[in-house]
C-alpha cells in the first residue's frame, strides 16, 4: 500500500460517495473510506432511504383505510408490519449494492473500516497507512441527545430506532417538531399510535416560513396530532407501564407529565468527527464541532470537508454538490454550489417544500418583496384528487421580479420545488413561470398561478 491516492475520501455517505465517484470519472485514483459494511452513510441506512419507504407503505395504509370509501372503492386492509419493514429493508440493500456497482464502474475502490488523518498526506486505517495528495473528510453527523435521557433504541429512540419498531406503540411522545421528528412520527400515527409531540419553541418546524408553520400545524391537528409546544423536557424515565416524559414551561411554569410507551428523541443532529485524527493534524472546528471550511477547504492544504460535518443545512442533496464540488476542483474543473437555491422537503402528508428566502428573512434583510399564493383547493387535479389541501407560495423582489423564495404545502410539492429551483438557478422572474404553459390538470399549474398571482392576475381563483 505504497501507493499515493489523488483523493481520499474519509466517509461513504451521500457526500463522500458522490465525491469518490466524480473524481473516478475524472479520472483520479481515489478511494473511499466507510465504517459501515455497506455505502451510503445515515442517508440510505438508517436515514433518508428507509424512513421514506415507511412513509410511503403508511400512507398507502392509512389512505386504504380512510379515504377508499369515499372514492367507490370498497377494501379491507390490515397491516402487516413485518413485511412492512422486510420491504424497507429489501429497498436499502438493492440501493447500496448499486453504490458498490457504481464504485466498480468508475474505478472507486472501497476500503472498509475507520480512517484517521495522520498527516495532510496519510491517513491511517486499522494500522496500515494509505499516502493521498488531498484528503476529503465526509464523516456526516449523528444524534443529538439531551443531557439526562439514555437512548435505548428500545423505549427511548433515535430516529434509528424509530425506524426498527417491532411493533405499533400504542402511545409514542417525539421530542422536537422538526422535519425527523414530523416525518417518522407520522409513520407511528398512521399505523395506529396515538401521537404527542413536545416541542421548545412556540412553533413546529424551526426556519420555514411562517404561514407555512401555521398551515402545517392546523392540518397535523386535524390528523390528531397533538403538540405540545413551548414546552421543555427536563426528564425521562421508565416506568413498569411505559416511561414518563416530564416538561415544564420554555417561559417558566407549572410542570406537566406525560406518560407513553416509547419516546422518540428528535432535537438534531451533531458532526461525527470523534476519532478523526483532526486535532493532531490541526484542522480547525467550531465550538460545535462542526468543521470550519472556506470553498470546502479546511485551514490545512490539501484537507477538504463537505456535508453534514461542516456548516450549512444538513441535507444530502447538499452533501452531494459539494462532493462533487470538491472533485471538480481537485481536478482543476469550477466546482460551485449556489447555497442560495437548495430546496428543502418534509416528506409527511401532505408534503412540505421550500426554496429561497421566507417571508421572515426577506423582511429582517429590508428587501422589497411581492407575494403570490394559490390553495390546491382550487386546482383541478388536487380537487379530482381529493388532496386539496395546502398552497404555493411564491416571493419575488419588489422591483426585479427575480424570484427569491418559493414555499409549498401539498400532495406532491417534493417534486414540484425542483421546477422553481431551476427557475431560480437562471435568476429567473416570476413572470417567467408564469408565462411557461404547464399541462392541465395538474397540481403544477399551482406553481404557475402562485406565479400569476405575484401580479394579481392569477386566473382560477
Amino acid at each position: 500500500m505504497s501507493e499515493t491516492y489523488d483523493i481520499l475520501v474519509i466517509g461513504g455517505g451521500p457526500g463522500g460517495y458522490n465525491c469518490a465517484i466524480r473524481a473516478g470519472q475524472l479520472g483520479l485514483k481515489v478511494a473511499c473510506i466507510e465504517g459501515r459494511k455497506t455505502l451510503g452513510g445515515t442517508c440510505l441506512n438508517v436515514g433518508c432511504i428507509p424512513s421514506k419507504a415507511l412513509l410511503h407503505a403508511s400512507e398507502m395504509y392509512e389512505t386504504a383505510q380512510n379515504d377508499f370509501a369515499g372514492m367507490g372503492i370498497k377494501a379491507t386492509v390490515e397491516l402487516d408490519l413485518k413485511t412492512m419493514m422486510g420491504a424497507k429493508e429489501q429497498t436499502v440493500d438493492g440501493l447500496t449494492q448499486g453504490i458498490a456497482f457504481l464504485f466498480k464502474k468508475n474505478k472507486v475502490e472501497h476500503i472498509n473500516g475507520f480512517g484517521k488523518i495522520v498527516d495532510a498526506n496519510t491517513v491511517e486505517i486499522d494500522g496500515k497507512t494509505l499516502k493521498t495528495k488531498n484528503i476529503v473528510i465526509a464523516t456526516g453527523s449523528e444524534v443529538a441527545t439531551l443531557p439526562g435521557v439514555d437512548i435505548d433504541e428500545k423505549q427511548i429512540v433515535s430516529s434509528t430506532g424509530a425506524l426498527e419498531l417491532s411493533k405499533v406503540p400504542s402511545k409514542m411522545l417525539v421530542i422536537g417538531a422538526g422535519v425527523i421528528g414530523l416525518e417518522l412520527g407520522s409513520v407511528w400515527r398512521r399505523l395506529g399510535a396515538e401521537l404527542t409531540v413536545v416541542e421548545y419553541l412556540d412553533h413546529i418546524l424551526p426556519g420555514m416560513d411562517g404561514e407555512v408553520q401555521k398551515q402545517a400545524t392546523r392540518i397535523f391537528k386535524k390528523q390528531k396530532v397533538k403538540f405540545e409546544l413551548g414546552r421543555k423536557v427536563t426528564g425521562v424515565t421508565k416506568s413498569k407501564s411505559g416511561v414518563i416524559v416530564t416538561t415544564e414551561a420554555a417561559a417558566g411554569g407549572k410542570p406537566k407529565e406525560f406518560e407513553t410507551d416509547i419516546v422518540l428523541v428528535c432535537i438534531g443532529r451533531r458532526p461525527y468527527t470523534d476519532g478523526l485524527g483532526l486535532e493532531t493534524v490541526g484542522v480547525t472546528t467550531d465550538q460545535r464541532g462542526f468543521v470550519e471550511t472556506d470553498h470546502f477547504k479546511t485551514n490545512v492544504a490539501g484537507i477538504w470537508a463537505v456535508g453534514d460535518c461542516t456548516h450549512g443545512p444538513m441535507l444530502a442533496h447538499k452533501a452531494e454538490d459539494e462532493g462533487v464540488a470538491v472533485a471538480e476542483l481537485i481536478a482543476g474543473k469550477a466546482g460551485h454550489v449556489n447555497y442560495d437555491v437548495i430546496p428543502g422537503v418534509v416528506y409527511t402528508k401532505p408534503e412540505i417544500a421550500c426554496v429561497g428566502k421566507t417571508t421572515e428573512q426577506l423582511k429582517e434583510a429590508g428587501i422589497p418583496f411581492k407575494v403570490g399564493k394559490f390553495p390546491f383547493a382550487a386546482n383541478s387535479r388536487a380537487r379530482a384528487n381529493h388532496e386539496t389541501d395546502g398552497f404555493v407560495k411564491i416571493l419575488a423582489h419588489a422591483e426585479t421580479d427575480e424570484i427569491l423564495g418559493a414555499h409549498m404545502i401539498g400532495a406532491g410539492v417534493g417534486e414540484m420545488i425542483g421546477e422553481v429551483a431551476l427557475a431560480m438557478e437562471f435568476r429567473a422572474a416570476s413572470e417567467d413561470i408564469a408565462r411557461t404553459c404547464h399541462a392541465h390538470p395538474t397540481c403544477s399549474e399551482a406553481v404557475r398561478q402562485a406565479c400569476m398571482d405575484v401580479e394579481k392576475w392569477a386566473m382560477q381563483m
